[in-house]
Parts: structure tokens; sequence; C-alpha cells
């Protein structure tokens, strides 16, 4: 029962991903929501019924982006795999996907700070971006606050491009872009979760066994992008000689 090679890692794996990730920054992921919401105006800012739209509408933006990225890795991927047989080529991502992903679990953990300079392929990128963010503040209505979010989205972060790692093994174009929107998705709830469950949300992203078990499990995934065929949400299809 060989598992399809297109399939290489689980939308879920992508969701948990961002999930355990986004509580590992939620400092960053906050401060940038905590400046925003000053920005807006008392009325706003002082009811969460009104406040709650442009949070969403700073997020909502901010996946776009991320399904942006992923779309792009996944032209990187087709690229890259026409000078490789597509069996060679997937096993090839899926272990370099493995290999960022097992740096990024250690660098949650504490035990590989230096991942971070990973960061630095987007600085130029961003530098040419940032400008046309700072324009929109203050954010005077919930399209401003899209539009942020989508500049906001690509902010260098190492784990992003952990995640874009594993999406440049997905298969195909869609697929890398749903992975990446799976992985913005599992973002949602601790970004979102800012200003609501602030205090428990930085009490955890502080503690270090906390941040080890996240680390751990981040290693863990890479695991089952590198054999996914231990991954029980992978599909596995049948041969049509057996």
């Amino acid at each position: 029962m060989p598992f399809d090679p297109a399939f290489t890692t689980s939308y879920f794996v992508a969701f948990i991903m961002g999930l355990v990730s986004s509580l590992h920054c939620i400092g960053m992921c906050g401060s940038i929501i905590g400046t925003l919401t000053l920005s807006l105006s008392p009325e706003i800012r002082n009811k969460k019924s009104l406040l709650l739209p442009f949070v969403f509408n700073y997020n909502l933006g901010r996946i776009t982006s991320y399904t942006i990225a992923g779309a792009l890795a996944g032209i990187v991927q087709s690229l890259a795999l026409m000078h490789l047989s597509e069996i060679h080529g997937h096993r090839l991502l899926q272990i370099l996907s493995a290999v960022i992903m097992s740096c990024a679990g250690l660098y949650i953990a504490g035990w590989f700070p230096r991942f971070a300079y990973i960061e630095k392929i987007g600085v130029h990128f961003w530098k040419k971006i940032e400008p046309f963010g700072r324009r929109l503040i203050p954010v005077k209505n919930r399209t401003h606050a899209y539009l942020f979010g989508m500049v906001w989205g690509w902010l260098p972060c190492g784990l992003v491009y952990a995640a874009l790692a594993l999406a440049a093994t997905a298969g195909n174009i869609a697929d890398s872009a749903l992975t990446m929107l799976a992985f913005g998705l599992g973002t949602l709830p601790a970004v979102m979760g800012v200003g609501i469950m602030t205090g428990i949300l930085t009490r955890l992203s502080r503690m270090q066994r906390f941040k080890q078990a996240i680390g751990l499990f981040m290693i863990l995934l890479a695991l089952l992008a590198a054999l996914p065929w231990l991954n029980p949400m992978a599909f596995i299809t049948h041969s049509a000689n057996h």
C-alpha cells in the first residue's frame, strides 16, 4: 500500500503547527495588535463588539498573505521538481521540510536560538513593503485593518518559513496554498485571544517547560513530514496491481 507521493502531510498537521507556534510568538503578535488597537479611536477601542471585527480583519489579512506565500511555495516546488523525478523530488522536499521544522522546534524550546537567523531571508522584502503598512496607521476602517494585516503577514518569521517549507511538500500549488491557509487558521485562536485571555496566554508563552513541550511536539510533526506513512491523516492508496 504505497502512500500518495502528492500528499506528504495533512492540513491538520499544518493547523496544529500554527496553533503551537502562535503560542510561542504571542509576545510579538500581541504587541503588534496592541499597537494597532491603540491607533483606533477610543469609541472603538473601548467596546469589544466594535473592536473584535478590526482584530479579525487584521488577522484575515495576515492569513491571506500566508495563503499567497503558500501558493508561491507551490510554484517554487513545481519548478524544482522539473529537474527531478516526482517521487525522488518529493522525498527530497520532505526531508528538507523535516529538517527546517525540527530546527524550528529546537528554536521554540530554546535549544537553537541561531535558527532566528533564517528570518534574514525575508528582511529585504520586508523593508520594501513595511512603509505601506505604516501609511495605514492610524487604522480608520476595517478595510485598512485588512490591508495592514496583509502587510503584517510578510513580517520575517522563522516559524512561518518553517510552515512554508512544509507547504512546499504539498504536491501542487493549490495544496501548498491550502496548507498555509490551515497554518494561518491555526494561529488565529491565540492571536485573536490577545486582549481577551492576555494574562493566561502570556504566562504560558513564558513558561520554559511549556516552550520545550511545544518544541518537542514540533519535532514530532517534522517526523510526520519526513515519514508521511506514519501520519494517521495521510491518504493511503492501493496499487491497481494488487
